[in-house]
Formats: C-alpha cells, sequence, structure tokens
C-alpha cells in the first residue's frame, strides 16, 4: 500500500515540477535531468499530511512540488568539486558532470528559486496567510538556520582537528537533513492552521533515522543499488552514527527512533498509519 502511495504522489509532483520548468534551453534541459528519479518523500510529506487535515490535493501538490525542488538543488550543489565531489546521483551523471559547474550552480539557483515560486503560488494553498507561513518556514529551513548550516558544518569537519562527537553529528544532521523533514512534515498542519507539535516531533525523529540509515547503506550498500558513491566518508576518516555507534548500534537507534516517531502521532489515531508505514520503510530502504 505505501509503495503505491509514493509512486502515485511522485507522479503528481513530478508532473507539477516539468509543468512549471518554462521552455527547452539547456538550462531547462538540465533542471529537468537534476529532478530526475527518487523517491520524492519530502513531497509526499506533504501530501500526506495535508491529507491528515482535511487539505485535498490539489491545494497541496504545488507545496509538496517547491520542496521537491528545493531538495534537488541542495543535491546539485552538494555534489559539486568544491562540496562533495562526486559523479553519480541517482544511478546518472551529476549536473556539473553532465554539462559543466557553471550550469550546474545556475541550476541549483533556478530549482530554489522555482521552490518558492511553487510553495507561495496562489494556486496551491487557499489560505493565503498559510502560504506565507510555509514561505516563511522554507526559508529558515533551508538556509542559515537549517540545510545550508548544516552543510557548511559537514564541511568544516572535513578539516577538522579531530573527528566530530555524536552529538555534533546529531546536530549537524538535524540541519542538513532533518530541517527539510520538518518542513514537510508539519506543512499539512500549517495549511490547516493546527498545532504542528506532534508531526514536528514526528519529523525530528524520522529526519535522524533515515540519516542514520543512509550511514548504514553507505557503510554496506554497493554503487549499482544505492546510485551513488559508497564508503566516501569512511575513506575520508569522517565520523558518521555507523563509526560512532558500530552497525548493529546504529540499525538499533534508528528502530528506536521509528518507534518513537511512530509513537508522536498518536493524536491522529489510525488516520496516520500511512505515516506510520512511511517511518518503518525509511529504515528498511536500501537507497
Amino acid at each position: 500500500m505505501l509503495q503505491e502511495a509514493l509512486a502515485a504522489d511522485a507522479a503528481r509532483i513530478k508532473a507539477c515540477l516539468h509543468a512549471h520548468i518554462i521552455g527547452t534551453t539547456e538550462l531547462s534541459a538540465a533542471m529537468r535531468h537534476a529532478l530526475a528519479g527518487g523517491k520524492a518523500l519530502r513531497g509526499f510529506l506533504v501530501m500526506e499530511t495535508a491529507r491528515l487535515h482535511g487539505i485535498d490535493d490539489a491545494q497541496s501538490v504545488l507545496s509538496a512540488a517547491g520542496i521537491e525542488a528545493l531538495h534537488a538543488y541542495s543535491l546539485v550543489h552538494d555534489d559539486l568539486p568544491c562540496m562533495d565531489d562526486d559523479d553519480l546521483r541517482r544511478g546518472q551523471p551529476t549536473v556539473h558532470v553532465k554539462w559543466d559547474e557553471a550550469t550546474a550552480v545556475l541550476v541549483g539557483d533556478a530549482l530554489q528559486s522555482l521552490a518558492f515560486e511553487l510553495v507561495l503560488h496562489p494556486d496551491g494553498v487557499t489560505d493565503a496567510t498559510a502560504r506565507m507561513e510555509l514561505g516563511l518556514r522554507l526559508a529558515r529551513a533551508a538556509g542559515q538556520q537549517g540545510m545550508v548550516l548544516g552543510q557548511a558544518l559537514d564541511i568544516a569537519a572535513e578539516t577538522a582537528a579531530e573527528p566530530l562527537t555524536l552529538e555534533e553529528i546529531t546536530t549537524l544532521q538535524a540541519g542538513k537533513t532533518g530541517a527539510l523533514f520538518g518542513w514537510a512534515a508539519t506543512a499539512g498542519a500549517v495549511m490547516a492552521h493546527a498545532d504542528t507539535a506532534p508531526l514536528s516531533h514526528y519529523a525530528g525523529a524520522l529526519g535522524l533515522a533515515f540519516q542514520i540509515q543512509d550511514d548504514v547503506i553507505d557503510e554496506t550498500g554497493d554503487v549499482e543499488a544505492v546510485g551513488k558513491a559508497v564508503g566516501k566518508d569512511a575513506a575520508a576518516g569522517k565520523a558518521t552514527f555507523v563509526s560512532l555507534l558500530g552497525l548493529e548500534e546504529a540499525k538499533r537507534r534508528a528502530s528506536a527512533l521509528v518507534d518513537a516517531a511512530c509513537e508522536s502521532l498518536s493524536p491522529y489515531g489510525e488516520a496516520a498509519d500511512t505515516l506510520r508505514q512511511l517511518a518503518r520503510f525509511v529504515i528498511s530502504r536500501r537507497a
């Protein structure tokens, strides 16, 4: 059931994104390339939490597309030679490899702008106050208080005299990975002017479990299955959840976080069962 729901929402979100990428220029082609593949987990969170609050898909899909555009921008820039210098993403050449570095920078810039255009689009969430709140929250989640801060901490860790501690890695990933999960998981409540606290707790546990599983995959996966380079952190001597906790303890920690995420959904009863399934999926995935 979850896989069908993920696929259906991903198709809606991708269609929305492609409908808002204008023209047949090299820039637009590279933007579409950057958006190819992926599970659209963040967009799914937007749409599913919107449904949980009685908001229909026609209103939520633009915001869901927006978070996927912003996530794609972050990956394009993260893959650049000045960042992680990756050649492969989602099983295909990264944008700077297929085109060049300048194009990749511009693609990221354009996708970031598109993200805010979609979230703030008047054809999306009908309540103007909710739209503005979503836009403000996204700016904070994406920028110096959230994802970009996390990336800056990650870059600094590469040249730090000592590997990061578990607490420092947790703080880093709360920005780099967790901030966008937090925005996506609370979007439905924001649209409905409802309490965001239960979904915020859910997102915090989910985002950390997601990152731990990423570290597990980086330790145990292979390039063909994962669709990107693996083992780079270990080769560089960077601290990860797996290197600090050990493989089995990292898995146990991720499982406990999923239990906590599911428990935080108790105010919604059975209506939140799809979100519970998503949390369990996050630590069972292999890519």
